[in-house]
């Protein structure tokens, strides 16, 4: 590895960071991302027979918000269970809005390492051009600095590709993940505000 990274010059620094990060990001985002951990199944049920049981209290409000983002775009919703239908849906999408970038969290970041690391490699293959063009004098060519400006060309634009292909895959695949798990509580915050209404006979007509 030592000598990899010596025969790709001072540019592949720089590529090195960026995996870095960029590593960083997916297995935080995969440990982050889990359904169980922003959807937990069965907690709709559970809040609505919490809510039937014992009513809306502070307590639960605040035990509901603290368990998963699922729980606080509910618990947005039933502060304002004595109000309109739309008021409570209105609550409910500025909650999930904001869950909805808390999930995209550090996602432009991987995204931008993906962008950017072939143009990183590209760097290095444009100063190891340098190099070699530099070899080249009337009287001949040095084929030390010859070999050195191929290694840094041809090894950072190598690894320049090896760091965004992943990132971009990654990022598309954390993109869709996002999108589905917010249509999914949107769609059990829904459920919510119909029962919720159904329950108190207020059902408002669409």
């Amino acid at each position: 590895m030592l000598a990899l990274i010596e025969a790709a010059g001072w540019p592949i620094w720089p590529l090195i960071f960026a995996s870095i990060i960029s590593l960083a990001i997916i297995f935080e985002r995969f440990f982050t991302l889990r359904a169980t951990r922003i959807n937990p199944p069965l907690l709709l049920e559970q809040t609505l027979e919490n809510v039937r049981r014992q009513g809306v209290g502070n307590d639960m409000l605040r035990a509901l918000a603290d368990n998963s983002p699922l729980g606080r775009i509910l618990a947005s919703g039933l502060r304002t269970l004595g109000s309109s239908r739309e008021v409570m849906k209105e609550t409910i999408e500025e909650s999930g809005r904001a869950v909805a970038h808390d999930l995209g969290r550090y996602l432009n970041s991987l995204g931008t390492i993906a962008t950017v690391a072939p143009l990183l490699g590209l760097l290095g293959t444009v100063i190891g051009m340098v190099e070699i063009f530099g070899s080249q004098t009337p009287t001949g060519g040095n084929p030390a600095v010859l070999a050195h400006g191929i290694s840094v060309a041809l090894y950072n634009t190598a690894f320049g590709l090896i760091v965004a292909i992943p990132s971009m895959i990654f990022y598309r695949f954390f993109r869709g993940k996002v999108d589905e798990l917010l249509i999914d509580m949107e769609q059990q915050a829904l459920k919510l505000v119909d029962i919720v209404h159904a329950d108190r006979g207020n059902r408002t007509p669409q």
